[in-house]
């Protein structure tokens, strides 16, 4: 694995880290009323999008080693293009669902990529 994809791999993992600090147990209800927990959550998803983003461009093939590659990507995109279509539900249910297999797929990719 090229030292740049490990490069994205590791701010992938680290963003999937405080990911799951950020929201330790939190709620749903207590996304919506903390703006400054959205906004660390938000700016997390979208560092992941872009490290994705400029992995593929790097090796197109990261594309077949992350579920739901271009999903992420496209939650980027929506996050910074599109912010007032945002539905807090929504960017939740990902977080909750996603990142947690994300933080595990990127973590064995790493380990696979150390054991080289």
């Amino acid at each position: 694995m090229q030292p740049e994809i490990r490069k994205f791999l590791y701010d992938i993992r680290l963003a999937c880290d405080a990911l799951l600090t950020f929201a330790q147990d939190k709620t749903l209800e207590d996304y919506r009323a903390d703006l400054l927990l959205r906004s660390g959550v938000e700016r997390q998803l979208e560092i992941i999008g872009e490290a994705l983003n400029q992995a593929h461009k790097v090796d197109p093939d990261i594309a077949n080693m992350i579920k739901n590659f271009r999903e992420i990507i496209n939650l980027r995109n929506l996050i910074i293009h599109g912010y007032s279509d945002i539905e807090d539900d929504t960017v939740w249910g990902i977080f909750q669902k996603d990142v947690p297999e994300l933080h595990k797929q990127v973590s064995n990719l790493l380990a696979e990529a150390a054991g080289q």
